[in-house]
Protein backbone atom coordinates (compact mmCIF):
# COMPACT_ATOMS: atom_id res chain seq x y z
CA UNK A 1 0.00 0.00 0.00
CA UNK A 2 2.54 2.48 -1.09
CA UNK A 3 0.15 4.47 -3.08
CA UNK A 4 -1.75 5.84 0.13
CA UNK A 5 0.92 8.21 1.09
CA UNK A 6 -1.99 11.16 0.15
CA UNK A 7 -4.60 11.53 2.48
CA UNK A 8 -8.01 10.60 0.59
CA UNK A 9 -10.81 9.88 3.30
CA UNK A 10 -13.00 8.86 1.09
CA UNK A 11 -15.11 5.30 1.16
CA UNK A 12 -14.70 2.34 -0.92
CA UNK A 13 -17.85 0.07 -1.41
CA UNK A 14 -18.02 -3.17 -2.57
CA UNK A 15 -21.84 -4.73 -2.34
CA UNK A 16 -22.14 -6.83 -5.94
CA UNK A 17 -25.63 -7.65 -4.34
CA UNK A 18 -28.88 -5.98 -4.53
CA UNK A 19 -28.71 -1.99 -4.07
CA UNK A 20 -26.82 -2.13 -0.97
CA UNK A 21 -23.84 -0.23 -2.44
CA UNK A 22 -25.97 2.03 -3.77
CA UNK A 23 -27.75 3.31 -1.22
CA UNK A 24 -24.81 3.30 0.93
CA UNK A 25 -23.26 5.50 -1.34
CA UNK A 26 -26.49 7.42 -1.74
CA UNK A 27 -26.17 7.96 2.48
CA UNK A 28 -22.80 8.61 2.44
CA UNK A 29 -22.82 11.25 -0.38
CA UNK A 30 -25.97 13.29 1.66
CA UNK A 31 -23.85 13.23 4.79
CA UNK A 32 -20.90 15.07 2.95
CA UNK A 33 -18.55 12.27 2.40
CA UNK A 34 -16.83 11.03 -0.56
CA UNK A 35 -17.42 7.17 -1.60
CA UNK A 36 -16.94 4.98 -4.81
CA UNK A 37 -18.61 1.46 -5.65
CA UNK A 38 -16.41 -1.38 -6.76
CA UNK A 39 -17.31 -4.25 -8.92
CA UNK A 40 -15.53 -7.24 -7.48
CA UNK A 41 -12.67 -7.98 -5.12
CA UNK A 42 -9.48 -7.36 -7.41
CA UNK A 43 -11.39 -3.72 -8.36
CA UNK A 44 -11.62 -2.94 -4.58
CA UNK A 45 -7.38 -4.21 -4.10
CA UNK A 46 -6.81 -1.29 -7.28
CA UNK A 47 -9.21 1.62 -5.63
CA UNK A 48 -7.23 0.76 -2.58
CA UNK A 49 -3.30 0.85 -3.65
CA UNK A 50 -4.99 4.87 -4.53
CA UNK A 51 -5.66 5.91 -1.38
CA UNK A 52 -9.31 5.49 1.16
CA UNK A 53 -10.49 6.42 4.14
CA UNK A 54 -11.94 3.28 4.85
CA UNK A 55 -13.47 0.38 3.58
CA UNK A 56 -17.82 -0.79 3.67
CA UNK A 57 -17.84 -4.24 2.62
CA UNK A 58 -20.87 -6.70 2.54
CA UNK A 59 -20.45 -9.94 4.34
CA UNK A 60 -21.30 -12.23 0.47
CA UNK A 61 -18.95 -10.27 -1.12
CA UNK A 62 -15.78 -12.41 1.00
CA UNK A 63 -17.18 -15.53 -0.23
CA UNK A 64 -15.96 -17.08 -3.06
CA UNK A 65 -13.51 -15.06 -4.18
CA UNK A 66 -9.66 -14.89 -3.38
CA UNK A 67 -9.31 -12.78 -0.63
CA UNK A 68 -5.46 -13.22 -0.38
CA UNK A 69 -4.59 -9.83 -2.40
CA UNK A 70 -6.86 -7.66 -0.01
CA UNK A 71 -5.19 -9.48 3.15
CA UNK A 72 -2.05 -9.27 1.30
CA UNK A 73 -2.34 -5.37 0.86
CA UNK A 74 -3.71 -4.97 4.67
CA UNK A 75 -0.61 -7.03 5.84
CA UNK A 76 1.94 -4.36 4.07
CA UNK A 77 0.33 -1.60 5.64
CA UNK A 78 2.87 1.21 6.69
CA UNK A 79 3.15 1.01 10.77
CA UNK A 80 1.17 4.21 10.87
CA UNK A 81 -1.92 2.88 9.19
CA UNK A 82 -4.43 0.67 10.64
CA UNK A 83 -7.19 0.57 7.66
CA UNK A 84 -11.11 0.56 9.01
CA UNK A 85 -13.21 -1.72 7.28
CA UNK A 86 -16.93 -1.92 8.07
CA UNK A 87 -18.15 -5.14 7.35
CA UNK A 88 -21.83 -5.21 6.62
CA UNK A 89 -23.54 -8.55 7.90
CA UNK A 90 -27.00 -10.22 8.27
CA UNK A 91 -29.11 -10.70 10.93
CA UNK A 92 -28.11 -13.52 13.15
CA UNK A 93 -24.90 -15.39 14.41
CA UNK A 94 -21.91 -16.74 12.78
CA UNK A 95 -24.17 -19.47 11.41
CA UNK A 96 -25.93 -16.70 9.37
CA UNK A 97 -22.66 -14.66 8.79
CA UNK A 98 -19.81 -17.14 7.92
CA UNK A 99 -17.95 -14.14 6.49
CA UNK A 100 -17.84 -12.69 10.05
CA UNK A 101 -14.41 -15.62 10.63
CA UNK A 102 -12.05 -13.07 8.18
CA UNK A 103 -12.76 -10.42 10.81
CA UNK A 104 -9.22 -11.30 12.02
CA UNK A 105 -7.06 -11.42 8.91
CA UNK A 106 -8.37 -8.50 7.83
CA UNK A 107 -7.53 -6.21 11.21
CA UNK A 108 -9.72 -3.07 11.91
CA UNK A 109 -13.38 -4.39 11.59
CA UNK A 110 -16.25 -2.95 12.60
CA UNK A 111 -19.39 -5.15 11.85
CA UNK A 112 -23.08 -3.10 11.12
CA UNK A 113 -26.25 -5.33 10.60
CA UNK A 114 -28.59 -5.20 8.07
CA UNK A 115 -31.20 -3.59 7.56
CA UNK A 116 -29.08 -0.47 9.06
CA UNK A 117 -30.49 3.02 9.59
CA UNK A 118 -28.60 5.88 7.96
CA UNK A 119 -27.53 7.61 11.46
CA UNK A 120 -25.68 3.88 12.14
CA UNK A 121 -23.67 4.03 8.83
CA UNK A 122 -22.71 7.66 9.34
CA UNK A 123 -22.53 7.37 13.15
CA UNK A 124 -19.36 4.48 12.36
CA UNK A 125 -18.32 6.01 9.00
CA UNK A 126 -17.74 9.35 11.23
CA UNK A 127 -15.99 7.52 14.13
CA UNK A 128 -13.63 5.64 11.54
CA UNK A 129 -13.09 8.73 9.61
CA UNK A 130 -11.80 10.80 12.91
CA UNK A 131 -9.55 7.53 13.80
CA UNK A 132 -8.23 7.51 10.16
CA UNK A 133 -7.19 11.24 10.41
CA UNK A 134 -5.35 10.87 13.57
CA UNK A 135 -3.67 7.98 11.73
CA UNK A 136 -2.47 10.59 8.84
CA UNK A 137 -1.72 13.03 11.38
CA UNK A 138 0.84 9.82 13.36
CA UNK A 139 2.27 9.41 9.84
CA UNK A 140 2.86 13.35 8.70
CA UNK A 141 4.69 13.30 12.33
CA UNK A 142 6.71 10.43 11.65
CA UNK A 143 7.97 12.02 8.04
CA UNK A 144 8.65 15.32 9.88
CA UNK A 145 10.79 13.65 12.21
CA UNK A 146 12.24 11.09 9.51
CA UNK A 147 13.11 14.39 7.71
CA UNK A 148 14.68 16.45 10.32
CA UNK A 149 16.67 12.97 11.71
CA UNK A 150 18.27 12.76 7.97
CA UNK A 151 18.90 16.97 7.83
CA UNK A 152 20.21 16.54 11.30
CA UNK A 153 22.46 13.61 10.43
CA UNK A 154 23.70 14.80 6.89
CA UNK A 155 24.95 18.24 8.78
CA UNK A 156 26.85 16.17 11.63
CA UNK A 157 28.15 14.12 8.88
CA UNK A 158 29.46 17.15 7.08
CA UNK A 159 30.85 18.63 10.06
CA UNK A 160 32.67 15.42 11.41
CA UNK A 161 34.25 15.49 7.74
CA UNK A 162 35.56 18.91 8.01
CA UNK A 163 36.26 19.23 11.75
CA UNK A 164 35.61 15.84 13.34
CA UNK A 165 37.84 16.55 16.25
CA UNK A 166 36.55 20.42 16.91
CA UNK A 167 32.65 18.65 15.96
CA UNK A 168 32.93 16.27 18.74
CA UNK A 169 33.85 19.20 21.36
CA UNK A 170 31.19 21.61 20.38
CA UNK A 171 28.98 18.35 20.65
CA UNK A 172 29.85 17.51 24.14
CA UNK A 173 29.34 20.87 25.28
CA UNK A 174 25.97 21.48 23.53
CA UNK A 175 25.18 18.50 25.43
CA UNK A 176 25.84 19.65 28.55
CA UNK A 177 24.86 23.50 28.14
CA UNK A 178 21.19 21.84 26.68
CA UNK A 179 21.03 19.83 29.88
CA UNK A 180 21.93 22.55 32.20
CA UNK A 181 19.51 24.61 30.95
CA UNK A 182 16.76 21.88 30.76
CA UNK A 183 17.48 21.16 34.49
CA UNK A 184 17.57 25.13 35.45
CA UNK A 185 14.21 25.08 33.93
CA UNK A 186 12.80 22.29 35.48
CA UNK A 187 14.07 23.21 38.80
CA UNK A 188 12.34 27.00 38.59
CA UNK A 189 8.83 25.22 37.72
CA UNK A 190 8.28 22.61 39.92
CA UNK A 191 10.54 24.90 42.93
CA UNK A 192 7.64 27.78 42.05
CA UNK A 193 4.74 25.02 41.68
CA UNK A 194 5.85 23.83 45.11
CA UNK A 195 5.78 27.07 46.92
CA UNK A 196 2.68 28.51 45.51
CA UNK A 197 0.96 24.75 46.26
CA UNK A 198 2.72 24.06 49.52
CA UNK A 199 0.96 27.97 50.46
CA UNK A 200 -2.43 26.70 49.22
CA UNK A 201 -2.52 23.87 50.79
CA UNK A 202 -1.56 25.35 54.33
CA UNK A 203 -4.51 27.30 54.12
CA UNK A 204 -6.79 24.24 52.60
CA UNK A 205 -5.46 21.58 55.03
CA UNK A 206 -5.37 24.20 58.49
CA UNK A 207 -8.46 25.31 58.02
CA UNK A 208 -10.30 21.85 57.55
CA UNK A 209 -8.33 20.74 60.68
CA UNK A 210 -9.53 24.14 62.50
CA UNK A 211 -12.52 22.98 61.57
CA UNK A 212 -12.76 19.70 62.81
CA UNK A 213 -11.35 20.59 65.76
CA UNK A 214 -14.12 23.44 66.37
CA UNK A 215 -16.75 20.96 65.47
CA UNK A 216 -15.42 18.10 67.35
CA UNK A 217 -15.57 20.73 70.92
CA UNK A 218 -19.21 21.82 69.97
CA UNK A 219 -17.91 25.42 69.69
CA UNK A 220 -19.82 26.71 66.15
CA UNK A 221 -19.18 30.42 66.32
CA UNK A 222 -16.80 32.19 63.34
CA UNK A 223 -16.92 28.74 61.42
CA UNK A 224 -17.29 30.90 58.36
CA UNK A 225 -14.12 32.63 58.42
CA UNK A 226 -12.51 29.15 58.30
CA UNK A 227 -14.86 27.86 55.33
CA UNK A 228 -13.84 30.98 53.77
CA UNK A 229 -10.05 30.96 54.35
CA UNK A 230 -10.29 26.99 52.89
CA UNK A 231 -12.72 28.16 49.66
CA UNK A 232 -10.41 31.38 48.78
CA UNK A 233 -6.42 28.55 49.24
CA UNK A 234 -8.76 26.09 47.27
CA UNK A 235 -9.51 28.72 44.37
CA UNK A 236 -6.15 30.08 44.72
CA UNK A 237 -4.84 26.74 43.45
CA UNK A 238 -7.43 25.93 40.66
CA UNK A 239 -6.02 28.98 39.48
CA UNK A 240 -2.60 28.32 39.19
CA UNK A 241 -3.26 25.01 37.49
CA UNK A 242 -5.51 27.24 34.76
CA UNK A 243 -2.27 29.41 34.42
CA UNK A 244 -0.36 26.35 33.99
CA UNK A 245 -2.47 24.98 31.29
CA UNK A 246 -2.69 27.74 29.67
CA UNK A 247 1.24 28.36 29.34
CA UNK A 248 1.29 24.81 28.16
CA UNK A 249 -1.01 25.09 25.89
CA UNK A 250 -3.56 22.36 27.49
CA UNK A 251 -6.95 24.67 28.89
CA UNK A 252 -10.12 24.19 27.11
CA UNK A 253 -10.66 26.99 25.01
CA UNK A 254 -14.25 27.94 24.07
CA UNK A 255 -13.14 30.44 21.19
CA UNK A 256 -15.90 32.55 19.55
CA UNK A 257 -16.26 36.20 18.05
CA UNK A 258 -15.18 38.28 19.67
CA UNK A 259 -15.92 42.63 19.41
CA UNK A 260 -12.29 43.47 21.25
CA UNK A 261 -13.33 47.04 21.74
CA UNK A 262 -16.55 46.39 23.43
CA UNK A 263 -14.49 43.75 25.44
CA UNK A 264 -12.05 46.67 26.46
CA UNK A 265 -15.05 49.32 27.27
CA UNK A 266 -16.83 47.03 29.59
CA UNK A 267 -13.24 46.13 31.46
CA UNK A 268 -12.59 50.05 31.97
CA UNK A 269 -14.16 49.96 35.91
CA UNK A 270 -12.23 47.37 36.41
CA UNK A 271 -8.85 48.81 34.90
CA UNK A 272 -9.31 51.35 36.45
CA UNK A 273 -9.61 49.91 40.07
CA UNK A 274 -6.64 47.82 38.81
CA UNK A 275 -4.16 51.16 39.25
CA UNK A 276 -3.46 54.10 41.35
CA UNK A 277 -4.19 57.24 40.86
CA UNK A 278 -0.95 58.31 39.69
CA UNK A 279 -1.18 55.81 36.61
CA UNK A 280 -3.08 57.75 33.81
CA UNK A 281 -5.65 55.01 31.64
CA UNK A 282 -6.06 56.28 27.95
CA UNK A 283 -8.16 54.02 25.31
CA UNK A 284 -7.12 53.92 21.95
CA UNK A 285 -9.51 52.05 20.03
CA UNK A 286 -9.88 51.51 15.97
CA UNK A 287 -12.97 52.39 15.30
CA UNK A 288 -13.13 49.93 12.40
CA UNK A 289 -11.51 46.86 14.41
CA UNK A 290 -12.19 44.17 13.08
CA UNK A 291 -13.68 40.98 14.86
CA UNK A 292 -11.37 38.50 16.65
CA UNK A 293 -11.57 35.22 17.22
CA UNK A 294 -11.17 33.77 21.02
CA UNK A 295 -11.93 32.86 24.73
CA UNK A 296 -13.70 35.87 25.68
CA UNK A 297 -12.86 35.18 28.94
CA UNK A 298 -8.95 33.70 28.88
CA UNK A 299 -9.01 37.44 26.72
CA UNK A 300 -10.60 39.29 30.11
CA UNK A 301 -7.97 37.36 32.05
CA UNK A 302 -4.74 38.86 29.11
CA UNK A 303 -5.60 42.23 29.61
CA UNK A 304 -6.47 42.39 33.40
CA UNK A 305 -2.40 40.84 34.05
CA UNK A 306 -0.81 43.35 30.84
CA UNK A 307 -2.26 46.07 32.80
CA UNK A 308 -1.45 45.01 36.36
CA UNK A 309 2.11 44.28 34.92
CA UNK A 310 2.10 47.70 33.43
CA UNK A 311 1.06 49.24 36.94
CA UNK A 312 4.00 47.54 38.29
CA UNK A 313 6.21 48.95 36.21
CA UNK A 314 5.45 52.46 36.98
CA UNK A 315 5.85 52.71 41.08
CA UNK A 316 6.13 56.31 40.59
CA UNK A 317 3.20 57.24 38.45
CA UNK A 318 2.99 57.63 34.18
CA UNK A 319 0.68 56.63 31.20
CA UNK A 320 -1.00 53.53 30.55
CA UNK A 321 -2.15 52.94 26.84
CA UNK A 322 -4.64 50.48 26.19
CA UNK A 323 -4.97 50.58 22.28
CA UNK A 324 -6.44 48.41 19.39
CA UNK A 325 -5.73 47.65 15.67
CA UNK A 326 -5.84 45.86 12.60
CA UNK A 327 -2.80 44.14 10.78
CA UNK A 328 -2.36 42.05 8.23
CA UNK A 329 0.81 39.67 8.85
CA UNK A 330 2.99 38.60 6.17
CA UNK A 331 4.54 35.27 5.03
CA UNK A 332 8.38 36.26 5.40
CA UNK A 333 6.85 37.14 9.14
CA UNK A 334 5.20 34.31 10.18
CA UNK A 335 7.77 31.67 8.73
CA UNK A 336 9.87 32.75 11.46
CA UNK A 337 7.05 31.52 14.26
CA UNK A 338 5.54 28.18 14.79
CA UNK A 339 1.57 27.86 14.29
CA UNK A 340 1.11 31.20 13.05
CA UNK A 341 -0.17 31.43 9.69
CA UNK A 342 -0.03 34.65 7.40
CA UNK A 343 -3.17 36.21 7.56
CA UNK A 344 -5.53 39.14 9.21
CA UNK A 345 -5.09 39.64 12.74
CA UNK A 346 -6.76 42.02 15.77
CA UNK A 347 -4.53 43.36 17.92
CA UNK A 348 -4.51 44.24 21.38
CA UNK A 349 -1.85 46.17 22.95
CA UNK A 350 -0.88 47.78 26.69
CA UNK A 351 1.56 50.18 26.59
CA UNK A 352 3.60 51.69 29.87
CA UNK A 353 5.89 54.39 30.24
CA UNK A 354 7.73 52.72 33.38
CA UNK A 355 10.96 51.50 33.77
CA UNK A 356 11.44 49.21 30.98
CA UNK A 357 13.28 45.84 30.36
CA UNK A 358 17.01 44.92 29.53
CA UNK A 359 17.38 42.31 26.34
CA UNK A 360 18.49 39.72 28.60
CA UNK A 361 15.01 40.02 30.40
CA UNK A 362 13.16 39.93 27.75
CA UNK A 363 14.42 36.56 26.60
CA UNK A 364 12.56 34.94 29.73
CA UNK A 365 9.28 36.83 30.32
CA UNK A 366 7.56 34.02 29.25
CA UNK A 367 9.53 31.40 31.22
CA UNK A 368 6.94 29.84 33.73
CA UNK A 369 7.16 31.57 37.18
CA UNK A 370 10.51 33.90 36.47
CA UNK A 371 9.07 36.95 38.04
CA UNK A 372 11.38 40.58 38.41
CA UNK A 373 8.47 41.48 41.11
CA UNK A 374 9.76 41.09 45.04
CA UNK A 375 9.29 37.66 46.80
CA UNK A 376 5.11 37.75 47.37
CA UNK A 377 4.09 39.77 44.97
CA UNK A 378 4.13 37.66 41.75
CA UNK A 379 3.85 33.85 40.40
CA UNK A 380 5.49 34.71 37.48
CA UNK A 381 2.67 33.00 35.16
CA UNK A 382 1.27 36.50 33.78
CA UNK A 383 2.86 36.65 30.80
CA UNK A 384 3.76 32.78 30.67
CA UNK A 385 -0.27 31.92 30.31
CA UNK A 386 -0.70 35.06 27.90
CA UNK A 387 1.78 33.14 25.79
CA UNK A 388 0.08 29.84 25.69
CA UNK A 389 -3.35 31.38 25.45
CA UNK A 390 -2.17 33.38 22.26
CA UNK A 391 -0.40 30.31 20.49
CA UNK A 392 -3.64 28.29 21.53
CA UNK A 393 -5.54 30.57 19.58
CA UNK A 394 -3.43 30.57 16.83
CA UNK A 395 -2.16 34.20 17.39
CA UNK A 396 1.09 35.41 18.38
CA UNK A 397 2.71 38.16 21.64
CA UNK A 398 5.29 40.37 21.15
CA UNK A 399 6.89 42.14 23.99
CA UNK A 400 8.99 46.07 22.65
CA UNK A 401 10.88 47.30 25.52
CA UNK A 402 13.57 49.96 26.16
CA UNK A 403 15.08 50.73 29.87
CA UNK A 404 13.94 54.12 30.97
CA UNK A 405 11.20 54.34 28.21
CA UNK A 406 8.70 52.04 28.62
CA UNK A 407 6.98 48.61 27.24
CA UNK A 408 4.63 47.37 24.91
CA UNK A 409 2.91 44.20 24.88
CA UNK A 410 0.75 43.31 21.66
CA UNK A 411 -1.44 40.41 21.73
CA UNK A 412 -2.12 38.90 18.33
CA UNK A 413 -5.69 37.29 17.65
CA UNK A 414 -6.97 35.42 14.15
CA UNK A 415 -9.71 37.39 12.91
CA UNK A 416 -13.12 36.12 12.64
CA UNK A 417 -14.15 35.12 9.33
CA UNK A 418 -17.52 34.03 8.95
CA UNK A 419 -20.93 35.00 9.82
CA UNK A 420 -21.53 36.85 13.15
CA UNK A 421 -24.06 34.98 15.32
CA UNK A 422 -27.43 36.34 15.59
CA UNK A 423 -28.68 37.74 19.15
CA UNK A 424 -31.46 35.89 20.60
CA UNK A 425 -33.81 37.00 23.49
CA UNK A 426 -32.53 35.26 26.91
CA UNK A 427 -34.79 32.49 28.19
CA UNK A 428 -36.95 33.26 31.61
CA UNK A 429 -34.55 32.32 34.70
CA UNK A 430 -35.53 28.93 35.79
CA UNK A 431 -35.66 27.17 39.50
CA UNK A 432 -32.68 25.03 39.82
CA UNK A 433 -34.61 22.56 41.21
CA UNK A 434 -35.89 19.56 39.41
CA UNK A 435 -39.67 20.09 38.92
CA UNK A 436 -40.59 16.94 36.30
CA UNK A 437 -38.27 14.10 37.86
CA UNK A 438 -35.24 14.61 35.99
CA UNK A 439 -33.01 12.04 35.47
CA UNK A 440 -28.90 12.35 35.18
CA UNK A 441 -26.22 9.63 34.19
CA UNK A 442 -23.49 10.73 36.43
CA UNK A 443 -20.25 8.93 34.39
CA UNK A 444 -16.99 9.45 36.65
CA UNK A 445 -14.55 7.27 38.13
CA UNK A 446 -12.86 9.49 40.69
CA UNK A 447 -15.10 8.47 43.50
CA UNK A 448 -15.36 11.65 45.38
CA UNK A 449 -16.16 13.66 42.55
CA UNK A 450 -18.74 11.73 41.64
CA UNK A 451 -20.30 11.72 45.34
CA UNK A 452 -19.87 15.32 45.18
CA UNK A 453 -22.29 15.68 41.84
CA UNK A 454 -24.85 13.22 42.79
CA UNK A 455 -24.98 14.74 46.56
CA UNK A 456 -25.67 18.22 44.84
CA UNK A 457 -28.23 16.85 42.08
CA UNK A 458 -30.21 15.11 45.01
CA UNK A 459 -30.45 17.93 47.19
CA UNK A 460 -31.74 19.58 44.25
CA UNK A 461 -34.42 17.08 43.79
CA UNK A 462 -32.70 15.76 40.72
CA UNK A 463 -33.09 11.41 40.04
CA UNK A 464 -29.69 9.82 39.46
CA UNK A 465 -27.67 7.06 38.54
CA UNK A 466 -24.13 6.47 38.32
CA UNK A 467 -21.37 4.76 36.87
CA UNK A 468 -17.72 4.42 37.45
CA UNK A 469 -16.94 4.11 33.18
CA UNK A 470 -17.78 3.96 30.20
CA UNK A 471 -18.36 0.15 30.03
CA UNK A 472 -20.72 0.23 32.92
CA UNK A 473 -22.60 3.11 31.60
CA UNK A 474 -23.48 1.54 28.52
CA UNK A 475 -25.90 -0.74 29.53
CA UNK A 476 -27.86 2.10 31.52
CA UNK A 477 -28.28 4.13 28.04
CA UNK A 478 -29.40 0.76 25.92
CA UNK A 479 -32.33 0.45 28.96
CA UNK A 480 -34.97 1.31 29.49
CA UNK A 481 -34.21 3.99 32.65
CA UNK A 482 -34.97 6.73 31.82
CA UNK A 483 -32.23 9.87 30.95
CA UNK A 484 -32.41 13.38 30.63
CA UNK A 485 -28.84 14.50 30.97
CA UNK A 486 -25.41 12.74 30.54
CA UNK A 487 -22.98 14.54 32.64
CA UNK A 488 -19.20 12.82 31.97
CA UNK A 489 -15.82 12.79 32.86
CA UNK A 490 -14.10 13.49 29.67
CA UNK A 491 -10.67 11.65 30.64
CA UNK A 492 -12.63 8.39 31.25
CA UNK A 493 -10.16 4.88 31.74
CA UNK A 494 -10.48 2.94 28.76
CA UNK A 495 -13.46 4.49 26.69
CA UNK A 496 -13.35 7.98 27.21
CA UNK A 497 -16.34 10.28 27.55
CA UNK A 498 -16.43 11.61 24.11
CA UNK A 499 -16.63 8.16 23.04
CA UNK A 500 -19.32 7.38 25.39
CA UNK A 501 -21.39 10.10 24.27
CA UNK A 502 -21.10 9.29 20.47
CA UNK A 503 -22.79 6.14 21.63
CA UNK A 504 -25.36 7.64 24.09
CA UNK A 505 -26.29 9.76 20.83
CA UNK A 506 -26.60 6.41 18.59
CA UNK A 507 -28.90 4.86 21.45
CA UNK A 508 -30.53 7.96 22.31
CA UNK A 509 -30.12 10.60 19.75
CA UNK A 510 -31.71 13.34 21.36
CA UNK A 511 -29.63 12.67 24.04
CA UNK A 512 -28.04 15.99 26.07
CA UNK A 513 -24.09 15.86 27.53
CA UNK A 514 -22.66 18.36 29.80
CA UNK A 515 -19.16 16.84 29.91
CA UNK A 516 -16.38 17.90 32.85
CA UNK A 517 -12.58 18.12 32.64
CA UNK A 518 -9.60 18.80 34.50
CA UNK A 519 -7.20 18.15 31.53
CA UNK A 520 -7.75 16.86 27.92
CA UNK A 521 -5.65 17.19 24.82
CA UNK A 522 -8.59 16.75 22.58
CA UNK A 523 -11.05 19.03 24.25
CA UNK A 524 -8.01 22.00 24.61
CA UNK A 525 -10.33 23.44 21.65
CA UNK A 526 -14.06 23.38 22.33
CA UNK A 527 -15.08 24.08 18.59
CA UNK A 528 -14.10 20.52 17.09
CA UNK A 529 -15.03 18.74 20.44
CA UNK A 530 -18.58 19.68 21.12
CA UNK A 531 -22.40 18.92 18.72
CA UNK A 532 -24.88 20.75 19.74
CA UNK A 533 -26.73 20.28 22.66
CA UNK A 534 -23.29 19.40 24.40
CA UNK A 535 -21.56 21.49 26.92
CA UNK A 536 -18.25 21.24 29.44
CA UNK A 537 -17.20 22.69 32.55
CA UNK A 538 -13.89 22.71 33.83
CA UNK A 539 -12.51 21.32 36.88
CA UNK A 540 -12.56 22.88 39.42
CA UNK A 541 -16.15 23.90 39.24
CA UNK A 542 -18.24 25.61 41.55
CA UNK A 543 -21.52 24.04 42.64
CA UNK A 544 -23.09 26.52 41.36
CA UNK A 545 -22.18 26.81 37.81
CA UNK A 546 -22.96 23.01 38.10
CA UNK A 547 -26.24 23.51 38.71
CA UNK A 548 -26.66 26.33 36.47
CA UNK A 549 -25.80 24.30 33.53
CA UNK A 550 -28.04 21.27 34.33
CA UNK A 551 -30.99 23.48 34.62
CA UNK A 552 -29.54 25.36 31.34
CA UNK A 553 -29.40 22.01 29.48
CA UNK A 554 -33.14 20.37 30.95
CA UNK A 555 -34.50 23.76 30.16
CA UNK A 556 -33.29 24.29 26.47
Amino acid sequence: MTAMQATPERAIILAPRGRDSQLALMMLNEAGFHGVISRDLPGLCAELQQGAGLLLISSEALLGGDLEPLIRLIEQQPAWSDLPIVLMTHHGGPQQNPASRFGPQLGNVTFLERPFHPVTLISLVTTALRGRRRQYEARDRLIDLSQSELRLQNTLETLEQQVEERTAQLHHNEEALRQSQKMEAVGQLTGGIAHDFNNMLTGIIGSLELLRRRLARGRMEDLDSLIDLGVTSANRAAGLTHRLLAFSRRQSLDSKPVEMNTLVISMDELLQRSINESIRLDMQLDEQLWVAKADPNQLESALLNLVINARDAMPNGGRLVVSTSNQHLELDFTQAHSNLDAGDYVVLSVTDTGCGMPQSIINRVFDPFFTTKPIGQGTGLGLSMIYGFSKQSGGHVAIHSKVGEGTTVSLFLPRFGGDLPQDHPQDLVHSPFASNGETVLIVEDDPAVRVLVSTVLSDLGYAFVEACDGDSAVPILDSAQRIDLLISDVGLPGMNGRQLAEIGRQLRPELRVLFITGYAEHAAVRGGFLDPGMQMITKPFTFDLLTAKVREMLSA
